[in-house]
């Protein structure tokens, strides 16, 4: 299995990522909204675009 972020094989303790910086890396891609995961909630649908709209960010 390789890394998702630098494709280097993963290691056992912080896997799927080869490295903690790696796994840091992702952390900070889903706290900055790089990352979605779709809803068919239109409640969640909705919590998404304003907070999209409070950082100011276009949609994915």
């Amino acid at each position: 299995m390789s890394c998702p972020i630098c494709g280097n094989d993963t290691v056992q303790s912080v896997r799927p990522f080869c490295s903690k910086r790696c796994a840091d890396v992702d952390l900070a891609n889903w706290m900055r909204g790089k990352y979605v995961v779709i809803s068919d909630d239109a409640e969640e649908a909705g919590e998404a675009e304003l907070l999209r709209a409070e950082t100011n960010e276009k949609p994915h």
